[in-house]
């Protein structure tokens, strides 16, 4: 795997792993009872995206280091795997 490669499948992991981290921790304005006029009800009292940032970071590292290592040093792909449709 390239540097392009392998930094494009970080950028898909860590996108994947922002969705992941997003909800944990929220709390919405309706859970904290602190509503303010013309927002969602919903809408978190404090977004923290710093903490998020930086969750997400570690964890798309870690999915990553174990892509890699799974792929590049054990050699699995999808070709080592058995087919299970006949005649794929």
């Amino acid at each position: 795997m390239g540097w392009v490669s392998g930094t494009a499948i970080y950028f898909i992991i860590w996108w994947t792993s922002l969705f992941v981290v997003l909800p944990f921790g929220q709390q919405s304005q309706l859970e904290a009872s602190e509503i303010t006029l013309g927002t969602e009800h919903g809408a978190p009292v404090e977004h923290r995206m710093g903490r998020k940032v930086l969750q997400t970071t570690v964890l798309a590292t870690i999915v990553f280091a174990i892509f890699y290592v799974v792929t590049q040093v054990f050699g699995l792909g999808p070709d080592t795997f058995p087919h299970v449709i006949p005649g794929t």
